[in-house]
């Protein structure tokens, strides 16, 4: 942890780039990516290049990006962001993009305690064996309530999981970054922010900067990091080969997945 962080709060682009790092390769390049990723605030933006674009093209990236005017918000586009696509058109066409904000979840972050808030580090999970909410593997399940893919609190209510808060990808020394999902039917009720709050508690300890991010489209997901009063850090525009094979769903540390 950046010893900093006791007596100097990091800035929101110090706070972007610890995010970013949880998906670096050993060459610090984002992992399997053809396209690069700009984290944007009001004062500043980092570029990040993909693993799989050549390495011929990242000087002019890069410079592309430091000429480049900040956009008038995070939440608008950057302008690099065209001048990056014309460069990296050639080797990872065709190119999509997509963007979301990232929230800081702070240690004051509480929400509403309720009943039936199970969690990782607390009584053995051997109830809720059965109760896999559909959207995981048997395996990835028993993974996950055995702890293997890392921290995670659920809601259950009428005797089934209504929403869960985990960690979607592997979490460094220095951060963690929570995924968040809700069954249609108990949405709006408050358990998403509670699972995740919740989540926040367990991790705490640990000193790592804690990371809730979304996309642009998601506004249920908005809301409960304004419900909870996460601190908008700044906003991520991933711009990449777009990948017309099924996505695996999988955690990535799920058995069946190494």
């Amino acid at each position: 942890m950046d010893t900093r962080q006791a007596s100097q709060p990091l800035t929101d682009l110090e706070l972007l780039k610890i995010e970013a790092e949880r998906s670096m390769d050993d060459r610090y390049r984002l992992s399997g990516t053809c396209g690069v990723k700009i984290s944007s605030t009001r004062d500043g933006q980092l570029l990040f290049v993909g693993s799989e674009v050549p390495d011929t093209f990242v000087p002019a990236l890069i410079d592309a990006v430091d000429r480049s005017p900040l956009a008038p918000a995070p939440d608008r586009e950057p302008p690099a962001l065209a001048a990056c696509r014309e460069i990296l058109e050639p080797a990872c066409a065709p190119l999509s993009v997509n963007a979301g904000p990232t929230y800081l979840i702070e240690p004051h972050v509480r929400a509403e305690r309720r009943t039936g808030i199970a969690r990782s580090d607390g009584f053995p999970s051997e109830r809720l064996r059965h109760l896999n909410p559909g959207n995981w593997e048997p395996d990835e399940w028993d993974d996950l309530l055995d702890g293997a893919l890392g921290p995670w609190a659920m809601a259950v209510a009428e005797g089934r999981v209504v929403s869960i808060c985990h960690t979607p990808r592997s979490m460094t020394k220095q951060a963690a970054e929570c995924g968040v999902w809700t069954h249609p039917d108990y949405r709006g009720r408050g358990y998403a922010a509670e699972v995740t709050a919740t989540w926040a508690d367990i991790l705490r300890a640990s000193g790592r900067c804690l990371f809730y991010s979304t996309d642009a489209q998601n506004v249920s997901s908005q809301r409960v990091a304004a419900r909870l009063r996460l601190r908008l850090i700044g906003w991520t525009w991933n711009l990449a080969r777009a990948d017309p094979g099924q996505r695996d769903n999988r955690h990535p540390l799920s058995r069946r997945s190494s």
